[in-house]
């Protein structure tokens, strides 16, 4: 039988909460960061509302040659990276250079760098191709910043697949540390709150056009008409229990389980996949629904989407079966940076024992979901079930459990 892959590093960079102290404190108290944006003027736009990062201050954490080499973005994940492989006790000098490695994901909207390019571009005349380039190529740079930083030198890598991307990271990581890389450092941070990334969100026509934060995010409620986006995320460090009980590491739990699947084009006539990726996330963890003590929500906060979450858990689960929280109505969704930012709340459920609430919303009966609302809920958790999908038919899903 393989060794499981535990997790024994982790940080959180939330609108909510900087650090994951900060952030777990917060979500715990049902405390937001969702508010009107203040990165760029958005008085003109339709939608004006998004969970942003407050109280970063790069300097105090990057040297003065870092900070024109890299964005908003690249300076959080090298702060999260930091601080999760010091979370975990790993001093990357002391380690042989490639048994480390680093994957991270990026969902496919704009980014600050990407902005900053196709300004550029464009005073000097460029394509807008190369404009597009330079998004693809910032994605590699993202995570080789990580490798560079830490002299990592095993298998690197970024995955875009949206909202869905950060888990399947996740589980790609899982894969490696199986195969043999005895560490991973691995999730997402995700940030695309500039003009051109919030076209981005725009065009895709999921996001609350309310200015009121108490209701423009409301999933599985009667009166959802969309998220709000934000930006964040988790990185984790994951390593193979054995190698980690050796060396003496503390275990937030193991990543257990991961599936995915692809929905069929619309107008098909055939269902959504996201029962398929729940199913086969539980095979994997050798797992039955039973053994399920929580479920993290993909939360789209659209009714159709929504209607389509709650059926696959009810046919998986049983109505009402099973809690379900979706403590992203505090952050909003934040793109590839939410699932490894779930995984990493669900890894902190599991150690206190108790589930953090969906904030807001009153769950509409007909979904016939047990959704945890108003206070924390006190329980005993063993297994947590973390779901995300991305836009254009992603569905990712993991299992995480106590080590």
């Amino acid at each position: 039988m393989r060794a499981g892959t535990v997790v024994t590093g982790l940080a959180v960079m939330a609108p909510n909460g900087l650090g994951t102290d900060a952030y777990w404190a917060a979500t715990l108290a049902g405390r937001d960061g969702l508010a009107e944006i203040t990165r760029f003027d958005a008085r003109d736009y339709p939608a004006r509302l998004a969970g942003e990062i407050d109280g970063f201050v790069p300097s105090e954490h990057l040297s003065s040659r870092m900070l024109p080499q890299t964005d908003h973005m690249t300076r959080l994940s090298l702060v999260a990276g930091d601080w999760a492989l010091a979370d975990a006790g790993v001093k990357p000098e002391e380690w042989p250079s490639f048994d480390m490695g680093v994957l991270t994901a990026a969902s496919a909207g704009g980014y600050e760098f990407g902005e900053r390019e196709l300004r550029n571009m464009w005073h000097k005349g460029g394509s807008h191709v190369s404009a597009y380039q330079s998004f693809a190529w910032f994605y590699a740079v993202n995570s080789g910043q990580l490798s560079i930083r830490n002299g990592m030198r095993g298998p690197s890598g970024v995955l875009v697949g949206e909202q869905a991307g950060g888990l399947d990271a996740l589980g790609q990581a899982r894969r490696l540390v199986r195969d043999g890389t005895p560490l991973m450092l691995s999730g997402a941070v995700d940030s695309s709150l500039c003009s051109w990334g919030w076209v981005a969100h725009l065009a895709g026509n999921r996001i609350s056009t309310s200015d009121d934060p108490e209701h423009a995010y409301l999933p599985f409620d009667a009166a959802a008409d969309g998220h709000v986006p934000g930006e964040g995320g988790a990185l984790l460090v994951l390593e193979d229990a054995g190698s980690a009980r050796t060396r003496g590491a503390v275990c937030y739990g193991e990543i257990a389980g991961y599936g995915a699947t692809f929905d069929p084009a619309p107008r098909s006539g055939r269902p959504p996949t996201l029962r398929r990726a729940i199913e086969a996330a539980l095979r994997d963890a050798d797992a039955v629904p039973g053994d399920v003590d929580v479920v993290f929500a993909d939360a789209a906060a659209v009714p159709a989407l929504d209607a389509i979450e709650a059926g696959a858990l009810a046919e998986v689960f049983g109505a009402a079966a099973v809690p379900v929280t979706a403590p992203k109505t505090m952050t909003g969704r934040l793109n590839s940076g939410a699932g490894p930012l779930d995984v990493a709340t669900a890894l902190l459920a599991i150690r206190d024992g108790v589930i953090p609430p969906t904030t807001r919303v009153s769950p509409d009966p007909r979904h016939r979901i047990d959704l945890v609302t108003g206070d924390p809920r006190r329980a005993p958790v063993t297994t947590a079930l973390v779901l995300a999908r991305g836009y254009g038919g992603f569905n990712s899903a993991v299992v995480v459990r106590a080590a």
